[in-house]
C-alpha cells in the first residue's frame, strides 16, 4: 500500500465525508481536507462529527486501514473533488467563494493529467468559471487537465447506500473530461452514469430540487386552503391520489435542508424574470413556516382566553426532515425561534430526539414534553413521535401528518 494520496476531497461535511469514506473503502488513498481542525481531529481518530447511518463504521474502517486521512491542507494527488458549501449572499444570491477558495487551494498542486471535479451545488457556469480561474493562474496547464461537474443525489439518512446505487449525471468542460470523470466514478458507483456537458449537469441538479420544491408548494398551499375550508388535508390528498394520474405530496411546515430550500434560488437569481413558478413556490414554502408560527401563536392566545392561564407548549422536532440530526435551513427551527420571540413567560419544551444538545435551545425529552405541555405542536414526523399516546385534553397542532 502506498501512502501517496490518489484522491483529495475538499470538504468533509454531509456529502464530502461519506464520499471520502466510500472511495477509501475501495482501497484508494483519500486525503480529506476541512478548514475545521476539530473535524480533522475527529476523523483522524476514526470517528465522525455528523449523524449518518453506517458512516461511523465506514470511517472507522477506512482510517484504521490507513486509506483515509484528514488534514486542514490539501496534498498532491491525481484526483481533486470539491465538495464545499455554496451559501447565499445579499438577497438569495449564490456565493461560490468557497468553491473558489477550494480551487485556489489546490492550484499549486495541479499537474498535467489530473482530474478536477466539482460536486458542490453551483450556479450554471461555475465549472467553466473555475476552469478559467485555473488556466488563468496556471496557463501552462491549459487543455492538459480534466475538469468536470458531478452533483450528488442522496437522501440524508441513507447516504452511504445512495452514493453507490443512485444514477449520476456527469458533465465535463469537454468530452475527454466527461469520459475521465465517468471512468473515475465507475470504480465506486453502481448506478448508471449519464454523460452530458458541465452547464447541463449544473442545471440538472438545480432543476431536480426546484421540481420537488414546486410539488411541495402545491401541497403546502393546499393545506392552508383546507384549513380555511375546514377540510382534513391529509384525507383529501389520500382521496385525490386514488386517481391513477395524480400524486400529490404530503404538506409540512415548510421546506428545509441544504438542497430543496436552497437550489431554486440559484435559478431565480440568474433568471428572475423567467422563474414565475419556481420563484412563487419558494415564496409559498417560506410562507408556510410563517403561517405555522402564527397558528401556534393563535392557539396560545385562545388557550389563555379559555383557561385563564398561560399554556405550556411542546415544539416537537427541529430537524429539516424526519429521523435525522440536520437542522440546516430547517422550517421547524425557524418556527420554534419565531414562537419563542413572542414568548411571554409561558413554559416551552423544545424537542429534537436526534441531537443531544443545542447552542440556542434547551432540549427536553419527547415523552416528558408531551406529558407536561398543554399544546403539542408536531413540526417533524420523527419515528419517536408516531406511537405516542396523546391525552384527550391536550391541544394538538399537527403540521406534518404525524397521526395519519
Amino acid at each position: 500500500m502506498t501512502n501517496k494520496a490518489e484522491v483529495v476531497m475538499i470538504g468533509l461535511g454531509y456529502i464530502g465525508l461519506p464520499t471520502a469514506a466510500l472511495i477509501a473503502q475501495g482501497g484508494v488513498q483519500v486525503h480529506g481536507v476541512d478548514i475545521n481542525p476539530s473535524v480533522v481531529e475527529t476523523i483522524n481518530a476514526g470517528k465522525i462529527h455528523i449523524v449518518e447511518p453506517s458512516l461511523d463504521l465506514a470511517v472507522a474502517e477506512a482510517v484504521k486501514k490507513g486509506f483515509l486521512k484528514a488534514s486542514t491542507k490539501p496534498v498532491e494527488a491525481n484526483n481533486y473533488l470539491i465538495v464545499v458549501p455554496t451559501p447565499f449572499k445579499g438577497k438569495n444570491e449564490p456565493d461560490i467563494s468557497f468553491v473558489q477558495a477550494a480551487t485556489r487551494g489546490v492550484l499549486p498542486l495541479l499537474k498535467e493529467g489530473d482530474l478536477y471535479i466539482i460536486e458542490s451545488t453551483s450556479p450554471v457556469g461555475t465549472t467553466e468559471k473555475m476552469m478559467r480561474l485555473i488556466y488563468g493562474e496556471r496557463p501552462e496547464l491549459e487543455g492538459k487537465l480534466y475538469i468536470a461537474y458531478c452533483p450528488e443525489r442522496v437522501l440524508p439518512g441513507n447516504v452511504m447506500h445512495e452514493l453507490v446505487h443512485n444514477d449520476r449525471v456527469i458533465g465535463g468542460v469537454d468530452e475527454a473530461s466527461t469520459q475521465k470523470a465517468i471512468d473515475f466514478y465507475s470504480k465506486h458507483v453502481k448506478g448508471e452514469l449519464h454523460k452530458t456537458n458541465a452547464p447541463t449537469a449544473e442545471m440538472c441538479k438545480l432543476v431536480e430540487n426546484s421540481s420537488r420544491d414546486v410539488q411541495i408548494a402545491f401541497a403546502n398551499e393546499l393545506s392552508i386552503i383546507c384549513d380555511k375550508a375546514d377540510i382534513d388535508v391529509w384525507d383529501l390528498i389520500a382521496l385525490a391520489n386514488k386517481h391513477p394520474r395524480v400524486n400529490i405530496l404530503q404538506p409540512g411546515c415548510g421546506v428545509g435542508g441544504h438542497c430543496i430550500a436552497v437550489d431554486p434560488y440559484f435559478i431565480v437569481s440568474d433568471y428572475p424574470m423567467e422563474t414565475k413558478i419556481i420563484g412563487t413556490a419558494r415564496e409559498v414554502n417560506n410562507y408556510k413556516s410563517f403561517w405555522c408560527a402564527e397558528k401556534v401563536q393563535n392557539a396560545k392566545l385562545e388557550f389563555q382566553l379559555k383557561e385563564g392561564r398561560k399554556p405550556s407548549i411542546a415544539m416537537m422536532g427541529l430537524a429539516f426532515k424526519p429521523n435525522i440530526d440536520d437542522l440546516r435551513e430547517s422550517p421547524a427551527k425557524y418556527i420554534a425561534q419565531k414562537v419563542l420571540q413572542n414568548a411571554n413567560n409561558e413554559a416551552y419544551y423544545i424537542v429534537e430526539p436526534n441531537i443531544d444538545t443545542h447552542t440556542v435551545f434547551r432540549l427536553t425529552d419527547y415523552k416528558e414534553a408531551v406529558e407536561k405541555a398543554d399544546i403539542i405542536v408536531f413540526l417533524v414526523a420523527h419515528d419517536e413521535f408516531k406511537n405516542l399516546t396523546i391525552p384527550a385534553d391536550k391541544i394538538v397542532l399537527d403540521f406534518c401528518g404525524i397521526k395519519k
